[in-house]
């Protein structure tokens, strides 16, 4: 039966990516295949496992305690990601990212990818790779029209908010589930994984700069011409990217989930946003006689730009990667590369690969347990790193490149036509110099 669901995730995964060729929205394979095979699960009384990150090993449960911890895992994740999105918003209410066009004053198509890919490499590794992502996409949409090379941008900056995120213990998922497993410490984690991280994001920059698309001066968006500055914009984006960074702190000192952090910020920055506006505004009314965008909240007008398709796709495919825990087939399939394979580097660079297609949480998890090694042995960098940075080969392989496909459309195949091999290319350059600076540097 266990094949029979993976046949399924699957089948649903194929559909998802041939979306644009079959014509049907990649939410409806996401959201089909996630409730077939839960319904398999339940049918056939199926034995479900939890995965216990304290002992490191599989334990028996119960269907409706793994589907809630499953749902609750996911709603976190889309949860933060609505806050985020609408803080952004919020900003670009207050035509806040005016002012940071302002400055970019390049129209060299090339000088831009550059200041991207740095803005996201350093960025992610502060707010995280995921949330990055939707900030630079936002201000991105407001500097570059020419589609296609809006798509050339976004999936580089994909593959550089991922680099970025892996040398932080804040930065990605599975940093951080090593850091707080005490497998790593922010010094080290640091020192060991800052330049191989900045080659992953350099080579494939370097390489796609000498593209034909990203050759001379774009024009400027109509919207930025014929915007006027808000006298609060400025003060609105320190306050609401200052709200972004104060989330990890919050996690830091409470240990509660970043969500909440993420709540707490956006509950300041849209109270910030009445007192600027001088009027009220609500989550579900908005005043039907004005049509000028300035009449409405800016929540509500944030809200109305987030597209529910793609949140209900995140949905579907966390909770399908989520059956596949729960069956225990990602942990022991991790545990069964360790057995076959026993050069470890070999296991790390499979482990980055294989991020790409299905979660890493669960094969970061597997690996805590596999290894012995003591605090801040190299094995854990190497770790963090592959499954921080594998996920780009893939718009699916990680949280921030699926965001990135809803906020930006793009197509799965053209991203494996165009970023993947770019993606590829960055992380063997990366691992490499992992490898080199652990062997005979540091």
């Amino acid at each position: 039966m266990e094949l029979v669901i993976i046949s399924v995730f699957v089948l649903g995964y194929f559909l998802i990516t041939i979306e644009h060729s079959i014509k049907i929205d990649k939410l409806i394979p996401a959201l089909a295949m996630m409730a077939i095979m839960w319904a398999i699960i339940a049918l056939n009384h199926l034995q479900l496992f939890h995965i216990n990150l304290d002992l490191l090993k599989l334990e028996e449960a119960h269907l409706d305690e793994t589907l809630l911890h499953h749902l609750g895992k996911t709603a976190e994740i889309l949860i933060f990601l609505l806050g985020a999105m609408t803080i952004v918003e919020i900003i670009d209410f207050f035509r806040g990212f005016l002012g940071i066009k302002r400055l970019v004053k390049t129209r060299s198509k090339i000088k831009i990818l550059w200041i991207f890919g740095f803005l996201a490499f350093f960025l992610s590794a502060i707010i995280d790779n995921l949330t990055a992502t939707i900030v630079l996409i936002t201000l991105l949409q407001k500097i570059v029209e020419d589609k296609n090379l809006k798509l050339w941008y976004s999936g580089l900056i994909i593959i550089a908010a991922n680099a970025g995120g892996a040398w932080s213990p804040i930065g990605d998922i599975t940093t951080t589930m090593l850091w707080i497993a005490d497998k790593v410490t922010v010094f080290d984690l640091i020192k060991y994984l800052i330049i191989p991280s900045l080659m992953c994001m350099i080579v494939p920059f370097f390489i796609a700069s000498r593209f034909k698309i990203f050759k001379g001066e774009f024009e400027m968006t109509e919207k930025v011409k014929d915007l006027e500055e808000n006298k609060y914009g400025n003060k609105i984006l320190f306050i609401g990217l200052s709200s972004i960074i104060f989330v990890p702190i919050f996690k830091v000192v409470t240990h509660l989930p970043p969500y909440v952090g993420m709540m707490l910020s956006l509950a300041f920055v849209a109270t910030v946003a009445e007192i600027y506006s001088n009027k009220k505004f609500s989550l579900t009314k908005v005043d039907k006689d004005h049509e000028d965008e300035s009449d409405h909240s800016p929540v509500h007008a944030s809200l109305t730009k987030i597209e529910l398709p793609s949140i209900l796709f995140f949905l579907g495919i966390l909770m399908a990667v989520g059956a596949l825990e729960s069956l225990g087939i990602l942990f022991n399939f991790a545990n069964w590369i360790n057995e076959v394979i026993p050069n470890t580097d070999l296991v790390i660079i499979l482990l980055g690969h294989l991020s790409a297609l299905i979660d890493n949480v669960p094969l970061v998890a597997a690996s805590i347990g596999m290894f012995p090694n003591p605090i801040d042995d190299p094995l854990w960098h190497g770790i963090a790193f592959s499954a921080g940075t594998g996920g780009s080969m893939l718009i699916i392989g990680s949280a921030a490149g699926v965001v990135a496909m809803g906020m930006e459309k793009i197509d799965f195949f053209w991203y494996l036509k165009k970023i993947a091999i770019l993606a590829m290319v960055g992380f063997w350059a990366g691992y490499v110099t992992f490898m080199l600076l652990r062997d005979f540097v540091l």
